[in-house]
This record gives structure tokens, sequence and C-alpha cells, in this order.
């Protein structure tokens, strides 16, 4: 057996741009798995994440403080089973970065999701990434990696996190009102195919957020 689902990896820019665009934005996508960079992680973060998630007519299913922002949203369609955050280790003057994991399951297929926004300093972002990797590490199932790397293709920070993954399309993301730079990526396991890779530019997406998303197809096995 086979799933085949639908992910989205965003920057919202942390709340700041129109939420209603935002809305409008997800909803014409229709992923089954959201992964938010820059979601609350402060004051009252659980209730903004999950006024997010009831605007965008889905749950939380992990992230938020413990993971620095990073969020997992899904449909009812999809099971968390499990959830977990990681904290990259701090570098005296950098901001704190880590991770978000959620093990789901779809009728057909369990896979592993994770999203990250690395560091914006090239001396640590690799850094970073080789840590992301080596959590994904620990999971037997396929994993789909998704984020604001902060870096583009041709950076060790890519290379660092797609060890051993299949990078998903590259283009770019940023900023949404003329973009230039692709820092946005998703990764998966070799074993996943990817059957369609955008990034969406339209009206309302010049309004929801300063980054394009990314909304990948996959087929993952059982």
């Amino acid at each position: 057996m086979t799933a085949r689902i639908r992910v989205v990896s965003y920057n919202i820019h942390s709340f700041k741009d129109d939420p209603h665009a935002l809305a409008a934005v997800v909803a014409d996508l229709a992923p089954d798995v959201l992964v938010v960079q820059e979601g609350a992680r402060r004051f009252r973060w659980r209730q903004k994440n999950a006024a997010l998630a009831d605007r965008l007519r889905m749950v939380v299913g992990g992230g938020g403080l413990w993971s620095l922002g990073n969020l997992v949203l899904t449909t009812l369609r999809v099971r968390v089973l499990e959830t977990r955050d990681v904290r990259f280790p701090l570098v005296p003057g950098h901001h704190m970065r880590g991770a978000v994991f959620a093990t789901c399951a779809v009728p057909g297929a369990q896979f592993v999701v994770t999203g990250s926004h690395l560091s914006t300093d090239a001396a640590v972002r690799p850094t970073q990434a080789a840590a992301w990797r080596a959590e994904m590490r620990g999971y037997e199932l396929p994993v789909i990696a998704a984020g604001d790397l902060n870096a583009e293709p041709a950076d060790p920070t890519w290379a660092a996190v797609a060890d051993g993954l299949r990078i998903a399309g590259t283009a770019p993301t940023h900023p949404a009102s003329g973009p230039r730079r692709a820092i946005d990526g998703v990764f998966v396991d070799k074993r996943i195919e990817v059957s369609r890779f955008q990034v969406v530019s339209s009206e309302a997406t010049l309004r929801a957020s300063d980054h394009l998303p990314i909304a990948v197809d996959l087929v993952i096995p059982d």
C-alpha cells in the first residue's frame, strides 16, 4: 500500500501580515500537513498557535515554544502518534534555534515530518543543519523535512540537511514581493516519491507573508 499526501512548508513571518490572506493561501493549497516557521513561541504561544490552526481549519500536531516557533499543523485525515521538540546548542550572541518532529499516520502509511528554521549566520547554519539531520537518523520511518534554511542551495547548509535525503525541488521563495532567493526547502526520504513540487505565488501570498509557500505532493510507501 501507499499513501498520497500534500505537505506545505511556510514561514508565516511571526503573524505580522494579513491573517485573512494567509488563511486563503492555505485553504487554496489544502495541505494534509502544514509545516510552519515563525509560529508563536512566547507569551500565550499555545493560544496563538491554536487560534492559527482554527483559522486555517487544521489542528496543532506539535511544536511551539519548545521547538522555538516551529510548528506542525494537520488535517483530521492525519493522526499524530508522537511529537518531539529539539533545541540546537546555543551559540552565544545568536538566537536559540530548534526543530519539531511529529510521527504521523494516514491510511496506508506512517511517516515522520520535521520542521526547522536555521540561523542567518553562515558560520552557525551548517552545524545546526547537521544536528537537525542527525536527529532525523533516529527514525526508521520515512522522513519529510521542511524549513527555512536562510541559505540557498549552493550553501553547505543544504548539503548537510540533504545528506541521504532527496531535495524535493528548488525555486526562489523570498521575498514574496519579488522572490530572488531559494532559502526554503523540503527534503524527503529516498523511499518517498515526489509527484509535484511548486512554489506558490498569487495576489494573496503577497499579503500573507514575506515568504512564498512550498507545496509538495508525495507518495509514501507502507
